[in-house]
């Protein structure tokens, strides 16, 4: 990948895309492709194929999608599926048609089974049932992962599927009703010091242990995937499912996480465990070893990365606020 490459950033203004045009525009890549949802419909294909015929990128980072944590799960089935069928499916066809070079397609760690080994493996993809509170959201995914392979041995693509565990960071969704466990915390933290609550309530047991990544981290390592040499990424792509976990290889339970989030906003009550909420899948964490043995590792830890995210939500609310 050159520095004059032409990169189109699919879903550049979220979380995972706003990290990968930092990644990208600090290596030097000014040639990127960004579209904000108002110029362009992914889930339009007439509109998405305009778009490639009129562009010609040379490099696609697939980040677009249409997100949200355990409620939106639950509230939001046919939208999560739908949506993301819909925009996977027309990018991944026209940068086929385009003569795209390289794609990575980013998902998410549900693909993988509810029940699935520990640490979960590339080879675990379908060998066992998904999680019911997410699986429209990752069979849609899994969908996503099958056409790049498809299209790799059919068309001769050269088209990856990333997985990174849960994310986080500078523009992160606090949206109670869509969020994610980790801003949904903060922002619950956050607001129950400000009400002087005695207590931070956190959904489900605490029980169920998850991983996160700085989103940076996982741009540097999407960033390194694009760089590599061809038989090395010929390699990584030759195998089934064309697919590489991306993950600080760690996890912490849920009760855990609530009490790092507490202390570092300064949070002083007790945690209250709601147990009528779905707790979601036991564990999910990602063997990492694939990714790590072509020379990456995350450079933010879990601690460092709260007070990075923290940061990030005081400065946004103070944003909204004065406007």
């Amino acid at each position: 990948m050159e520095r004059t490459d032409k990169i189109y950033v699919a879903g550049h203004s979220g979380l995972a895309g706003s990290a990968l045009v930092r990644r990208l525009r600090a290596a030097g890549h000014e040639n990127l492709l960004l579209r904000t949802h108002a110029d362009l419909e992914l889930a339009d294909a007439v509109a998405v194929r305009r778009f490639f015929e009129a562009e010609r990128p040379r490099h696609v980072l697939l980040a677009a999608a249409k997100v949200g944590g355990i409620l939106a799960n639950d509230t939001l089935p046919a939208e999560l599926i739908r949506e993301n069928l819909a925009i996977q499916t027309n990018v991944i066809h026209e940068a086929w048609r385009a003569g795209v070079t390289r794609l990575l397609f980013l998902g998410s760690s549900c693909i993988y089974p509810r029940e699935c080994p520990q640490p979960m493996k590339e080879e675990h993809l379908l060998t066992g049932p998904l999680e019911p509170t997410n699986r429209p959201y990752a069979l849609a995914k899994i969908a996503g992962i099958e056409m790049c392979s498809a299209y790799n041995r059919q068309y001769g693509t050269q088209f990856l599927a990333v997985m990174p565990t849960n994310l986080y960071g500078p523009g992160d969704n606090y949206d109670l009703r869509t969020s994610h466990v980790l801003p949904a915390l903060i922002r619950k933290a956050h607001e129950a010091k400000a009400r002087g609550d005695e207590a931070l309530v956190v959904w489900g047991t605490g029980k169920p242990r998850r991983e996160f990544l700085y989103s940076d981290d996982m741009a540097d390592a999407c960033v390194a995937l694009l760089r590599l040499d061809d038989a090395k990424y010929n390699a990584t792509i030759g195998t089934y499912p064309p697919l590489i976990n991306i993950g600080p290889g760690s996890d912490l339970a849920i009760s855990e996480l609530a009490e790092l989030v507490a202390r570092i906003v300064g949070f002083k009550g007790g945690l209250h465990f709601d147990t009528a909420k779905p707790d979601g899948t036991p564990r999910k964490l990602l063997d990492v070893s694939r990714v790590v043995r072509l020379g990456w590792a995350p450079r933010v830890n879990v601690e460092a990365g709260i007070a990075l995210a923290y940061r990030d939500f005081l400065e946004r609310r103070e944003v909204q606020t004065a406007a």
